[in-house]
């Protein structure tokens, strides 16, 4: 196995990310430094240290759905001492979040131990959907929505393009099916705080085609070889 994959799939980065840390000496093969991209190991007898830590690949590989609540972390350790989506999972694998959901947003994320695949499904060339609903104070006008589909401009700089819909108008609140794609750093709060608006409730209810059902918030469940197929297999 080339040395790059090894470290992706161990869950340290990506592959671009590791051969990164190739060139810059970060990385010891049998307790010698490989700043050569390109090297190709043994997975089961040669031993890898990233920045002097030894890695290894899972034995097997879990891929989970969770539907985090508010007021969780998408962190192991958080600096704050708050609660962590690691709380409710009583799994004694060394799991990763595939992307972060904000401390107040809820939602669909998809933890694993799985490398390659998190790099994957996270990959913005690859297009995935990612589907939000949001509930808005007050109610919202067409030319509104058509700003948020064609990309706000903040700071000069135009965010992509979403697919925005308004769902129902209902107790002087609005609620809005969101789509996106590149999911930059907190794109759908950023989109309405651009038209003035102030999100209630933010919940991510889909990746791809991967959707939370009838998952209670605070649970998980493991995802089906279909859905794991289904989100390698996107574009």
């Amino acid at each position: 196995m080339r040395l790059n994959k090894f470290i992706s799939t161990a869950g340290v980065c990506s592959r671009r990310k590791a051969d990164e840390l190739i060139k810059n000496g970060f990385i010891k093969v049998n307790g010698k430094v490989v700043d050569e991209l390109g090297v190709i190991i043994d997975e089961k007898k040669d031993s890898i240290e990233v920045e002097g830590k030894k890695i290894s690949l899972p034995l097997s590989y879990l891929y989970i759905l969770l539907n985090k609540p508010k007021g969780y972390a998408c962190t192991a350790n958080d600096e704050k001492g708050r609660k962590t989506i690691y709380d409710l999972i009583d799994l004694p694998d060394r799991l990763f979040s595939i992307g972060r959901l904000d401390y107040d947003t809820e939602g669909a994320i998809i933890l694993t131990n799985d490398g390659e695949f998190a790099n994957r499904v996270a990959h913005p060339s690859y297009e995935i959907e990612k589907e939000y609903i949001v509930k808005i104070e007050g109610d919202i006008k067409e030319s509104e929505l058509a700003v948020l589909r064609k990309g706000v401009v903040i700071d000069g700089e135009r965010l992509p393009r979403a697919g925005v819909k308004l769902l129902n108008f209902e107790n002087n609140c609005s609620r809005i099916s969101v789509v996106i794609h590149e999911g930059q750093n907190h794109q759908v709060k950023k989109m309405f705080e651009a038209i003035g608006k102030s999100i209630k409730l933010l919940k991510r209810i889909r990746i791809g085609n991967l959707k939370l059902g009838g998952l209670k918030r605070g649970e998980y469940r493991f995802l089906k070889d279909l859905e794991i197929v289904s989100l390698l297999e996107a574009k």
